[in-house]
């Protein structure tokens, strides 16, 4: 019956998986010896925990360049190899949204358990491409005193243009339109994991999608590709993952009418308002579970949305 149940869960998971992923990052360099050649042949592997294969690895090409591409968000340790050289490691390496960070490598001539652990700032600037974009990290969802609508995160990017905000998340069943360098007010779009949330030929819809427990919200602000719907900035929303080990979280706020103040004076009764806007209660509850269904082979991420009403 277990073994059942398992089959079950992962038949379920590949079926609502996203056909292509949209916001995944890579990691490319060149590889040269100590003189400046190019190296290729070169062993190259790209480790982190936010992946469930832990290590992915391509080698060099004849002119000493290598791409390591989809890779989730997260924090990796590259590590650079060949027979007659001494291994070179990079650590510290932060991925987020679409950023290609450049990892270039020197290898010189030495024992085969050398190993040469390099200490420096990670690249934090995208030179291979001109897309703009703004990561906002799953901490910062966390932690951020708004509600967990998408429209209450577009209003914390300066560049967008946001109509319709609902910050507070006072009136959820609103959809929020976004759009950037004087667009038309439909052109933002919400994705999930590179999927398309909005009606078509418009950004958004009544749908409202999971943010609270995002891994990470990608927004590209400019400098996108051809395959884009509109012209305008996307925000995708990237959904946690597993791992190895059992995790969850809890998430619960609320509000009442005790806690609205009110400025309806004898003057603005005067005026004509009968009575003024009120709140009844406003709550969300969000709890998230995940772990490993087979250890290294298959993650599971599972969640439990409250209402929001």
């Amino acid at each position: 019956m277990q073994r059942l149940l398992k089959t079950m869960i992962a038949f379920t998971s590949l079926v609502l998986m996203p056909a292509a992923a949209f916001a995944q990052a890579s990691i490319v360099g060149t590889v040269k010896d100590a003189s400046g050649a190019v190296l290729p042949g070169v062993t190259v592997e790209a480790s982190s925990p936010a992946l469930i294969e832990k290590t992915r690895s391509v080698t060099s090409n004849g002119t000493g360049q290598y791409a390591i591409e989809d890779l989730r968000p997260g924090t990796y340790t590259v590590t650079f190899s060949l027979a007659g050289f001494s291994t070179v490691r990079r650590e510290g390496i932060e991925l987020g949204g679409r950023f290609i960070a450049t990892v270039n490598a020197d290898l010189r001539v030495g024992g085969v358990a050398e190993t040469i652990t390099v200490s420096g700032q990670a690249p934090v600037v995208d030179v291979t491409s001109t897309r703009n974009q703004q990561v906002i990290s799953g901490q910062t969802i966390a932690e951020i005193p708004s509600s967990r609508q998408y429209s209450a995160f577009t209003h914390l990017v300066p560049a967008i243009n946001v109509q319709q905000n609902d910050f507070s998340g006072s009136n959820p069943a609103l959809y929020s339109v976004f759009q950037i360098h004087g667009g038309r007010r439909n052109e933002g779009q919400v994705l999930v994991d590179g999927m398309n949330g909005g009606y078509q030929g418009m950004g958004v819809s009544g749908y409202v999608p999971e943010v609270g427990n995002a891994q990470e919200v990608v927004f590209s602000l400019s400098g996108g590709l051809g395959e884009s719907t509109t012209g305008g900035p996307q925000m995708n929303i990237i959904p946690r993952q597993g791992g190895n080990t059992f995790s969850g979280s809890y998430f619960v706020n609320g509000a009442g009418s005790a806690m609205q103040s009110s400025n309806f004076t004898d003057q603005v009764r005067a005026a004509g308002l009968d009575a003024p806007n009120q709140v009844k209660r406003i709550w969300d509850v969000n709890a998230t579970l995940g772990g490993p269904i087979k250890r290294d082979r298959l993650w599971d991420d599972r969640k439990d949305e409250g209402p929001l009403g």
